[in-house]
């Protein structure tokens, strides 16, 4: 099957039940992200910018009482996501997905009038399946590592087409548009120096509606070569077969995937040992390479969510790593500071050559009456080798959103995503997405 015939062509009814259910995981896992993430300077911002610059009034922007074009909600919704580090992603695009491709299929499906409940979940599946397996490509031919909007713009694009449509030739003409105008960012410039870039996830969104609205006026592309090149035809040759949808890892903290095992490892250590935080004199945490660049010692929200040394010393002072931890309230908390600055991070050769299929860390503690405690070789949880259970998930959305929209929108929002499979019209869902949070208010 041809990546543009599984883009057009692929049915709800042709999905394994597995694939399915995950849809809907993912779903509530990310919409939870995002109305977390509706609390923050970043999501204030650019949802101010989207209704001043990106006029129109066919998608809404979510949590918020406005409405602005396909493009501007697909932008603003998906750095939105990306404001708090705790959606959903896949080890080997080392990077996600799902926060670009639901703010783009919503933002076109609300603009284009599409309320289908089977046509969303089939959408969000086929999303999965296209950005996963271009991320994938992309690492295998660009000799640098790109930020997630890369391979994003090539899966919102796609769905676009669908929706929109287009011809299998005007869907390779979006699909050409989309990588070669998606925002091939060099991550590890934001891990290095954190800012409000993050992982390029609304600029992918955008790019992708865009390129898709292009190719219907008749707009043509450069061949996308992450799908197309002969060398890379065999990530795409088990379309229909291999479901990468499957495949994704679930965070449990708003922190990088790369500082969660260390995170794992220190709370072992807590539940294990009831080692006071006043008691640490240093910690010194082995992992890999990437997550040894995760250094910094934060003063903002968008620093503590790649500090590996905060994010540890969060799990040591609070026994968790929350939305509260990441901004203002565990900023301030100079007891954190403090652990913080006492964390030494190495890498070792054995977890380098781990990366990036597993992610490795062990946690050595030193306390002030010279004990000395490690952890075992900790992984972060909820991978897809060992997924959380729905309730995990249905938890974690719980406290993402009560705190910000209240009990009686979390419990019928959730109510609501679990029935897509036997309704047949997601309006209220959607509305649901327009109520304004309390942040906004």
């Amino acid at each position: 099957m041809s990546a543009i015939d599984f883009i057009l062509n692929t049915t709800f009814d042709d999905l394994p039940d597995e694939c399915i259910n995950e849809a809907i995981r993912c779903l509530v896992d990310t919409m939870g992200v995002a109305v977390g993430g509706s609390q923050t300077q970043l999501s204030k911002i650019i949802h101010n910018h989207a209704a001043r610059h990106f006029g129109g009034a066919t998608s809404c922007l979510w949590q918020d009482s406005r409405n602005v074009s396909a493009l501007g909600a697909a932008l603003a919704n998906g750095m939105t996501i990306d404001s708090i580090d705790a959606h959903d992603g896949h080890k080997l695009t080392k990077g996600h997905v799902g926060c670009g491709v639901l703010p783009g299929l919503i933002a076109v499906m609300q603009a284009e009038g599409i309320v289908d409940t089977k046509e969303l979940l089939a959408s969000i599946v086929i999303g999965y399946e296209i950005g996963t397996r271009a991320g994938i490509s992309l690492h295998a031919s660009a000799c640098d590592y790109h930020t997630s909007g890369a391979w994003i713009a090539l899966a919102t694009a796609a769905l676009g087409a669908r929706q929109l449509r287009l011809t299998p030739t005007q869907t390779r003409e979006a699909l050409g548009i989309a990588e070669y105008h998606g925002p091939r960012s060099q991550m590890m410039r934001c891990i290095d120096a954190p800012t409000m870039v993050k992982d390029g996830s609304g600029w992918g969104a955008m790019a992708g509606v865009s390129a898709a609205y292009l190719a219907k006026d008749g707009f043509t592309g450069a061949p996308a070569i992450t799908m197309e090149a002969p060398e890379l035809s065999g990530f795409w040759s088990d379309l229909n077969q291999n479901w990468y949808i499957t495949q994704q890892y679930i965070k449990l903290y708003p922190v990088c995937r790369w500082a969660q095992p260390a995170v794992e490892g220190a709370l072992a250590l807590l539940h294990d040992h009831a080692i006071a935080a006043t008691d640490i004199d240093r910690i010194v945490v082995e992992t890999f390479h990437e997550a040894k660049r995760l250094s910094v010692i934060p003063t903002n929200t968008e620093q503590a969510q790649y500090s590996l040394p905060f994010s540890v010393a969060c799990a040591f002072v609070r026994g968790t790593v929350g939305v509260n931890e990441i901004t203002e309230d565990g900023l301030n908390d100079a007891q954190i500071i403090d652990m913080a600055m006492r964390v030494e991070i190495t890498e070792t050769k054995k977890f380098n050559a781990e990366f990036p299929a597993r992610r490795f860390a062990q946690v050595n503690v030193y306390l002030k009456d010279r004990k000395v405690f490690t952890s075992k070789e900790t992984e972060a949880q909820g991978d897809p080798e060992n997924k959380v259970s729905d309730s995990v998930i249905w938890d974690k959305f719980r406290t993402l959103t009560i705190p910000v929209m209240g009990e009686d929108w979390c419990e019928s929002f959730l109510k609501n995503a679990k029935a897509l499979p036997t309704t047949k019209s997601a309006a209220i869902l959607f509305q649901q997405l327009e109520i304004q949070s309390t942040a906004r208010k």
